[in-house]
């Protein structure tokens, strides 16, 4: 019976909160993205570095020399010299960084995509765990109003001398039993709604959602992994990072081509002067060598750091999805069962006609309650396990 009740109460509530109510997981994390102190200060740092990496391809500063030289002997005016110059890497060296600095940026807000869904994971595991308390709460008043009545029910039976002080005391405690069990509820939401805010920024969270906004279905593991093997943050990073080695070995390989210089030099003495273009030219024999056998080696190393962080994320994504196919058989198997009972009505019908004792009635009602309290844990531990799977799409 009360299993039916609870199902009635919950569809309820479903029609009466409407889509906005079981969007309201969404509305959370959406704010804590925007308020969470951690990502941004990521951005801050991300900005710093993307203007690091394109001061990495800026010229060098022009050069300005001047000689002026009266002292000496010599029959000829003072001599005096003026220079500018400008020096820089082969053109192709300034194209192949700024293309290096094109990857950088791009692995800058991957970093930040897996920092992000890092942060909303947790926050997202908090909200099924509220929804999971709310459901409890809503079953545990239940249980509390039942528990009051049949302790009524004994007080009266006591006050006539029907049954003994034992009895009474075993039903008070039970009725105080439920009561405890909605006050640790209260007291796991507040810490919950505590663990949010800290998240949110120091912001305070208002969360009632009180039914899971989606079900439990999964495509299959092979659809999914390929989905996760494309967009998780974790894996494209790696993937990235081989562009990355592979675009500086281009960078180096153009940094063996010369450097330039050119410029503007004026020469004058006793009232002549000479002026014209100034050009030189620095051959990189000394400063490349090994350059690009240390990129290349690199790039090898990364190939191999991808192909191992695949694999073991491919192993991990497999026993996550082995596990939740079991739980959710096991789940299939408790709603099944507890929907086709009516053991609780039964139960209380039999004490009410004195067909059984308080104490048989109580521990009798204990053994189903606890396969229903099991039920629910293991709702919320899916949602969870499910909320891990999918984590790719925070």
């Amino acid at each position: 019976m009360l299993k039916h009740i609870v199902f009635a109460l919950c569809g309820c509530l479903y029609a009466a909160i409407g889509f906005a109510q079981t969007n309201q997981t969404e509305q959370v994390l959406r704010a804590i993205e925007q308020n969470n102190k951690e990502l941004k200060a990521f951005q801050s740092l991300m900005e710093s570095q993307r203007l690091d990496y394109k001061s990495s391809n800026n010229l060098p500063d022009p050069q300005v020399s001047a000689f002026y030289l009266p002292f000496g002997e010599h029959t000829t005016g003072d001599y005096s010299e003026f220079q500018v110059s400008q020096s820089f890497e082969f053109p192709t060296v300034y194209a192949a960084r700024g293309n290096w600095i094109d990857k950088q940026e791009e692995q800058l807000q991957l970093e930040y995509s897996r920092i992000r869904q890092e942060v909303l994971l947790p926050a997202k595991k908090y909200c099924i765990d509220l929804i999971s308390l709310a459901k409890r709460k809503e079953v545990v008043q239940l249980r509390m109003e039942q528990a009051r009545q049949v302790f009524e029910q004994v007080q009266e039976l006591f006050d006539k001398e029907q049954v003994g002080i034992l009895q009474l005391n075993k039903a008070k405690i039970a009725w105080m039993q439920d009561q405890f069990q909605v006050e640790q509820i209260e007291a796991e939401r507040r810490n919950l709604l505590l663990s949010l805010q800290k998240l949110n920024g120091g912001q305070a969270i208002v969360f009632d959602q009180k039914v899971f906004a989606t079900d439990l279905k999964l495509s299959n593991a092979d659809s999914l992994w390929q989905q996760k093997k494309a967009t998780d943050p974790e894996i494209v990073v790696s993937i990235g990072l081989e562009d990355v080695s592979m675009q500086q070995i281009k960078v180096e390989k153009n940094k063996l081509l010369p450097n330039l210089t050119a410029g503007f030099n004026h020469q004058g003495v006793m009232g002549s002067n000479y002026s014209g273009v100034y050009g030189g030219i620095s051959i990189p024999l000394w400063s490349g060598r090994n350059k690009v056998k240390a990129a290349e080696a690199r790039y090898q190393y990364q190939q191999s750091k991808t192909e191992a962080v695949t694999t073991a994320m491919y192993s991990t994504f497999l026993e996550q999805y082995n596990q939740y196919e079991l739980m959710l058989r096991k789940y299939d198997e408790y709603t099944t069962t507890l929907e086709g009972l009516n053991s609780e009505n039964l139960l209380l019908e039999a004490y009410q006609l004195g067909q059984i004792s308080f104490m048989d009635y109580y521990i009798e009602l204990q053994f189903y309650r606890q396969a229903y309290d099991k039920m629910l844990e293991i709702e919320k531990e899916l949602h969870q396990l499910k909320a891990e799977i999918l984590k790719y799409q925070l």
